[in-house]
C-alpha cells in the first residue's frame, strides 16, 4: 500500500467515525468521543492530507528552485574550468615562447662569446706578430749600430797603429802595402 492508499483509508475511518459523532447528535445531542487515540488519528490523518495536498507543491517548488540552482552551480563550474584550461593553456604556451627565447638567448651568448674569443685570438696574434717585427726590427737596428761600433772601433784602432808606425818610422814598401790592405778591406781597387 502507498501513501495514497493509506490516506484512503485514514480518511475512511475519520469518515466513520465522523458518521458515528453525527448519529450521536441526531439522537439527543452533542456527542463526544472520548477516545483521544482515535481523535488524535483523525486529526493527524487530516493534517498529513493537507500537508500532503499543500505541501506538495511547496515541496516541488522547492526541489525545482534547488535542481535550478544545482544547475546554475554545474554551468559556473564548467564554465571557470574552461576559463581554467583556457589560462593553463595560454600559461604553457607563454613557457613554450619563454624556453624557446632563453634557448635563443642561451644559442646567441654562445655565438657572441666564440666571436669575442676567436676577435680576441686573432688581435692577440696580430700583437705577437707586431712584437715579433718590432723586436727583429730592434735586433737589426742593434745589429747595425753594434757593427758600425766595431767599424768604428777597427778604424779607430788601424788608425792608431798606423800613427805607431808612423811614429816609428815605416819603410816605403810597408806602408804602401798597408794602405793598399786597408783600400782592399774597404771595397775599393788598386
Amino acid at each position: 500500500m502507498g501513501i495514497m492508499g493509506t490516506f484512503l483509508l485514514l480518511a475512511a475511518e475519520a469518515n466513520a467515525v465522523h458518521s458515528e459523532l453525527a448519529e450521536g447528535a441526531a439522537e439527543g445531542g452533542f456527542g463526544l468521543n472520548l477516545d483521544i487515540f482515535e481523535t488524535n488519528l483523525i486529526n493527524l490523518t487530516i493534517l498529513v492530507g493537507i500537508l500532503f495536498y499543500f505541501g506538495r507543491k511547496v515541496l516541488s517548488n522547492i526541489l525545482n528552485e534547488r535542481q535550478s540552482n544545482i544547475a546554475t552551480a554545474i554551468q559556473e563550474a564548467e564554465g571557470r574550468l574552461k576559463e581554467a584550461k583556457t589560462a593553463l593553456s595560454q600559461a604553457q604556451e607563454q613557457l613554450k615562447q619563454s624556453q624557446a627565447e632563453a634557448e635563443r638567448i642561451r644559442q646567441s651568448a654562445t655565438e657572441n662569446a666564440q666571436k669575442t674569443k676567436e676577435a680576441l685570438l686573432a688581435k692577440a696574434a696580430q700583437d705577437v706578430e707586431r712584437l715579433k717585427q718590432t723586436a727583429a726590427a730592434d735586433l737589426n737596428t742593434e745589429t747595425e749600430r753594434a757593427i758600425a761600433q766595431l767599424r768604428q772601433r777597427v778604424a779607430a784602432l788601424a788608425l792608431q797603429k798606423v800613427e805607431s808606425q808612423l811614429k816609428g818610422g815605416i819603410a816605403d814598401d810597408a806602408q804602401q802595402s798597408l794602405i793598399d790592405r786597408s783600400i782592399a778591406q774597404l771595397g775599393g781597387n788598386v
